[in-house]
């Protein structure tokens, strides 16, 4: 069973930033799509478990970003 997940990321500013994140968080086992919006500050992901908040906001943090569950 998927699920739909949204994260507010802080310090996105261009299309660099939204590829670097889409990128780590595409990598996650289970995730199926991910959206980015650095003007926004929204990141929307689809995925069926194991994928927790915790590997997400790792990811995020991989990139050079910090993120929150919204």
């Amino acid at each position: 069973m998927t699920e739909t997940r949204e994260y507010r990321v802080t310090g996105m500013t261009c299309g660099h930033c939204e590829r670097a994140v889409r990128s780590e968080v595409s990598d996650l086992a289970g995730v199926d799509s991910v959206a980015v919006d650095a003007e926004t500050g929204m990141l929307r992901l689809v995925a069926a478990p194991p994928v927790t908040d915790a590997a997400v906001l790792a990811a995020v943090d991989e990139a050079g970003y910090r993120a929150e569950r919204v």
